[in-house]
């Protein structure tokens, strides 16, 4: 069953939330098990965004978050981010296009 995880962040600097994920893609070339990323600001309330990262299942996911780049990369956008972020970890019932 595929996966999604959403991460719900503030922050005043979201240049060093990309740096730091730019830095994290580049790390994990060949590695990384995250199928696919979006980024979201939300329109009603500046500085507060959402990370939609999808995987193959739950699994992988946990792979992925138990890469050292990861843990990493956590650090950074930990430091960049107006207080701690909330994950939202979803199952994907239906996926229609």
């Amino acid at each position: 069953m595929s996966f999604v995880q959403i991460v719900e962040f503030r922050t005043s600097d979201l240049g060093a939330i990309q740096r730091a994920d730019e830095e994290w893609r580049q790390a994990t070339e060949g590695k990384r098990t995250v199928r696919r990323e979006v980024l979201a600001a939300d329109r009603n309330e500046p500085g507060h965004y959402f990370a939609l990262v999808f995987f193959d299942s739950h699994e992988s996911a946990m792979e992925n978050s138990a890469l050292p780049e990861t843990q990493a990369a956590a650090e950074k956008w930990l430091a960049a981010s107006d207080g701690a972020p909330l994950f939202h970890d979803l199952d994907v019932l239906e996926d229609r296009q």
